[in-house]
Formats: C-alpha cells, structure tokens, sequence
C-alpha cells in the first residue's frame, strides 16, 4: 500500500537542482541522447534498444558523468559506501564493477524484493554515484549507506545532490524510499545497522530509462485545437477556466466565446504551456493553453471556441443563484475507455449535472502523457461540457517524482496548505455546498490546519471532502488520516468523505468518532467507489459498511436541493447498486 509522503522538500529536491561542479548533468546527457535517437531511429528501432545497443551512445566523457553525478555528497572521513540494489534488476549499473564497487555477499529484504550490496572505499570528499541503469527496475532504485572506515571517526555527510537529502539509519524496520515508507527492510546484516542511510524514491530510476522506454500516444496533437476541458480556478457563478491543447506549430492562443444564441462574441488571451514527455515517439511537445473567462452573467449558458468555427457542444453553464444542483463522482477511472464508457452513460442520463470529480488515479501513470490523451478523448462530450474538479491519486503523483502533469493540465483554486503543491489539493464552493479536494499523496500534517481553517471559515450547508486513501476500509484503514482528520470532519459535522484506492464500493452508516452512530445525528457518511470493474474475492468484514460492493465499474450521482441531499450509486448498465438520503 502507497503511503502518504513524508515531506515535500525531498521530493521536490529530487530534480529541482543541479549537481555540485561544473560539467553536464546526467538530466542533459540523456536529453541529447535522446534527441540523437529521434534524428537517427525509427520508432521500431527505439522499441528493439537492448542494453549493448545503448552502451554504444554514450562516449567516455558521457559515461563519466552517467556513473558518477546522478547522485552525490560529501564525506568528512574516509567512508565506506554500500549500494544495495535489487537481484530482480538483471543487468548491474555499468558503473559499479567498472569504478570499483564489489559484490560483498551480503543481503536484505523488503516485501517486494531482495537487494544484493555492493561496496567500496572512498576518501574524504565528494562521493559520486551514478545512474540505476537503463531499464525501469521495476520502480526499485536502489539505495545507499553510508560508514566511517576508521569506527572512532566522526561522520558527516553534506552538499547533497539531490538537495534536502534525508539521512536516516540502516536497521530492521527502516524504510528506503520516500514515496512508500511502509515498505521497510527486513533481515539487515547485523555488520551494517546502525549505518547513515539515503533513502531515495523509486521513480529515480526514469532518469535514464532508455530499455523498452519509448511509447507512442494514441492520440497525438496537431494544429488543431482539441482536448477541451474545463475547471473553475474562481467562483463558478461568474467565471470559468477553459484548456486545450495544439501541437507546437501553433504559437499563441485566444479564445472567444458568446451567450448561447447570441452573435456578440468576446475573446480573451490564453496562456500557453510547452509540455514535454521525452518518451513520446510521435508527440513530445506540445502546447497547452488555458483561458480564463471572467464577469460572466450567472444562470447563463455560453459557447466557446478557439479556432475558427463553433463546435456543437463546447459550451458552458455558469451557476445560478439557487441551492439546487448535482454533480458527479467516480473512484479510480485509470485512462481506461471503460470509464469512457460509464462517464458518457452517466452523463447522458444526467445532462443537469453542474460538475464531475475524480477521487484520484485518473490515469495509470501520471509521469505519461500519453495515458492523459486517452483521458481526454474518453472523457470528450463530458469534460468540454462540465467542469472536471479531481485530486491525484497515487497513479498520477507517481512514484516520487511528483504529479506535475496533473498540474499542467488543470486549472484549480491557488488556496493549497503551505507545503502542498498548489492545485494539488484546494478548496471551492458550489452554491450551498464546501468541496474540500486534498491531496492525500503529499504531507499529511500541512493539511490539518488547513482542513479546519476551511471548515471552522464556512457557512456552507453542506461539507464533501474528497481525498484518495479512504481512511475506513477493508483492506488496509488508514489510521494516520483517521487519527489527523476524522475528528476535525466529526467537529465541523463534515457530511461526506468521498475516496478511491481500493477498487471497490463502500457506504459506511454514519460515524462520529470512529464509531457508528444513529441516523440524524450528525455523523459522516464515509464513501470508497471505482469507475472502472474490479476483480471479486474475498474481503474481511467491515461493521461500519452499510453497503458494499465488489464488482466495481460505477458512478455516483449527488443531488443537493436546498437542506436535503440524495446520492445514488449506478453501474455500467445503469442499475442501482445504492442510494441515500440526507436531511438537515
């Protein structure tokens, strides 16, 4: 299970900085290398890359920096340095056998693999590794330890690159990557506890990823505009941000829009986005617009364009003054074209619906542009007709590298926690109704203040926080979002947690302090859903559950008229698997 990450220093300073010295970074060498391959490969050729193959690219200087500035530091003594790596990656680092690491013997053990040690000596001053290999590694980079070679030495690591390094101690039970600290060693050689450890994350390894790397979008841009989406960075009464995405042949963007049935158009500049996934074989670049549209008049539908003519259905509705409105929400959608499906369906079936949310894991892998294009085109007819309003999952803030893409292709409230990527969590009122959208990906504890600052601030009839680790579960409950949030959502009388993760359907009865309690007492309605179908099994009982379902491949659509609310939760075919009513 994907933990909640520790800091956002860390993480950030994975990619954020350059190595000490002067010279190239491995981030530019790959880069050219890359680019040398697009001018001299053809797509076929890139996908059939073995290991000699790529050897063959680089000349020694490029070798130079590949084994010895992807990660760095300084020693003040002589130290000892242990690379553990994982036995399932089958082809070493060139570089630790060529720069005179060797093999030792000795082992540990994590749920996931074993890794094997490698080590050598190293004089006081700068330590210089390099790069996990040119295959993914399974999301294993490997890790590091660090030991004075003389025992009565005080050791004292500094100038680390990557910056906000953190050094904690080798022992059972320790854990080795930032974006999964629940995953911890086991079986530590009793020689080795007590080392400086550096734990890393596992993304690292995408670096240098060259072996059965290079994909190809299903979907590539051109001069055209397409994957029009909306979202509301502002009040959703009076303004509206639209986004759309061209190839880089088109150099700005505008769009005009007008009141429905009306020939008076109005046009506003866009900010543009050069977006880049250096794997893409047919679409590295692209650009990615966003207009924000402001002093629109509420209870009004308007359409929109950004080229020449005006496409039926690019067209928006502003919100009314009225406390009667209902959205749609939908746990884990994973750019499968299934959730196309039962996102069409829902929206056909409930074309009132003012919005639609994601509780996170929209895509796969959020480092893949690719996986967005498929969103996008699967969500067509929905997203550039109603606002998406979602928040990353684990899948989209992926393996430690940070969930940037997500970033890039939204446009969200600026009113993040300090620590928090802003847009990544964020919170927005619809009518009668406080939305809290928090990133359960990053730091748990900026968010806690900020969760009560946003309810103890509201005057909202109804409170929703979405987030995408369900603190009440079968499977793994989340007891850290349990013992953090729970009781600011049970004092602040926080109507719905909506979330995902877990692929499958879950209503609780309502709870106030961790317990069930009457109907009409003021308790919260915990909720875990899926959009896409998942597999039957067996699960351990929950006693909280007033319902559950394990087939999956649903949505759910909530209906707020003034002080009552009416949620029901449909599947694929449009049968009702749920339904509740609340009243205030």
């Amino acid at each position: 299970m994907i933990s909640i990450l520790l800091t956002a220093g860390l993480l950030t300073g994975m990619t954020a900085c350059q190595p000490a010295g002067t010279g190239r970074s491995v981030s530019e060498v790959m880069d050219d290398k890359v680019t040398f391959l697009y001018r001299n490969f053809q797509p076929d050729d890139l996908r059939k890359l073995d290991y000699d193959a790529v050897m063959k690219l680089f000349d020694q200087e490029e070798r130079q920096v590949l084994g010895t500035r992807h990660w760095s530091f300084e020693a003040s003594v002589p130290v000892v340095v242990s690379v553990m790596r994982s036995v399932n990656q089958k082809i070493v680092p060139f570089w630790l056998p060529e720069y005179g690491f060797q093999k030792t013997g000795l082992t540990m053990k994590n749920e996931q693999t074993t890794y094997e040690v490698w080590q050598k000596k190293f004089d006081a001053g700068t330590v210089g590794l390099g790069i996990n290999g040119f295959d993914q590694n399974l999301g294993m980079h490997y890790f590091v330890t660090v030991a004075p070679q003389n025992k009565n030495d005080r050791l004292v690591l500094s100038n680390f690159f990557p910056a906000s390094q953190y050094v904690g101690i080798l022992d059972d039970g320790a854990f080795t990557y930032h974006d999964w600290d629940e995953l911890v060693l086991t079986d530590v050689p009793d020689e080795m506890k007590g080392q400086q450890l550096l734990p890393t994350v596992r993304g690292r390894a995408a670096e240098s990823h060259l072996i059965g790397a290079f994909r190809e979008s299903k979907f590539p841009a051109s001069a055209s505009p397409d994957q029009f989406h909306l979202s509301w960075s502002s009040d959703p009464s009076t303004t509206i941000d639209v986004l759309w995405r061209t190839d880089t042949s088109v150099a700005t963007g505008q769009l005009k829009y007008r009141v429905k049935g009306t020939a008076e158009e109005q046009t506003v500049p866009a900010e543009k986005l050069r977006m880049e996934d250096r794997l893409l074989m047919n679409d590295r670049y692209v650009h990615h617009f966003t207009a924000r549209l402001k002093d629109l008049t509420p209870g009004t539908t308007y359409e929109y364009s950004a080229g020449d003519g005006w496409a039926e259905g690019d067209a928006f509705t502003t919100a009314a003054s009225d406390d009667v409105f209902s959205f749609l929400w939908f746990g884990d959608t994973h750019n499968s074209p299934l959730f196309g499906e039962i996102l069409q369906l829902a929206y056909q079936t409930r074309p009132e619906v003012a919005f639609f949310s994601i509780a996170g894991d929209l895509v796969s892998d959020g480092l893949f542009r690719d996986q967005w294009d498929e969103l996008w085109a699967y969500s067509r007819g929905v997203a550039n007709q109603i606002p998406l309003m979602a928040v990353p999952g684990n899948h989209d803030n992926r393996a430690g590298r940070g969930a940037q893409l997500f970033r890039d292709q939204f446009s969200y409230p600026l009113n993040a926690p300090e620590g928090v990527p802003a847009e990544q969590t964020y919170a927005f009122q619809y009518k009668n109704a406080l939305f809290l959208m928090i990133d359960a990906t990053s730091p748990l504890e900026p968010h806690t203040a900020w969760i009560e600052k946003q309810l103890a601030e509201s005057k909202a009839t109804w409170k929703i926080a979405m987030f995408h680790f369900p603190p009440y579960n079968w499977e793994e409950p989340y007891l850290n979002i349990q013992e953090a949030w729970v009781p600011l959502f049970d004092k602040y009388q926080v109507d719905l947690v909506l979330g995902g993760h877990i692929h499958y359907y879950m209503r609780s009865k309502p709870m106030k302090g961790g317990k069930v309690v009457p109907e009409g007492t003021h308790g919260t309605t915990y909720m875990v859903s899926v959009g896409i179908p998942s597999r039957e099994g067996e699960r351990t009982p929950e006693p909280y559950a007033a319902v559950r379902n394990f087939k999956g491949h649903l949505y759910q659509h909530v209906q707020i008229n003034g002080n009552e609310l009416v949620s029901q939760t449909l599947d694929a075919q449009n049968h009702l698997v749920d339904s509740f009513r609340l009243k205030k």
